[in-house]
């Protein structure tokens, strides 16, 4: 179990220190044989370097890549409210 926490806060340490990442927001749990990244990023092309990060540093790791993109835009269209 320990190993397991000092594995998942050596990746959330490095998604916080990567001079291409830096990110805080995304959270790190192992799932069985699986690690599970997941929270969400302001772009599709920030998640997928999360991920390509965290697979070049770990590639005896399966990742489960869940991570979800913040709509940064405003609505195209106007709510109707009834």
């Amino acid at each position: 179990m320990t190993k397991q926490i000092d594995l998942e806060a050596e990746i959330q340490r490095l998604l916080a220190e990567h001079d291409r990442v830096a990110e805080q927001g995304v959270t790190v749990q192992r799932r069985e044989n699986v690690l599970v990244l997941s929270g969400e990023v302001e772009s599709a092309t920030r998640r997928d370097e999360i991920c390509r990060q965290i697979t070049a540093h770990y590639p005896d790791l399966e990742i489960a890549c869940d991570i979800g993109i913040t709509r940064t835009q405003a609505p195209a269209e106007v709510e109707e409210i009834s």
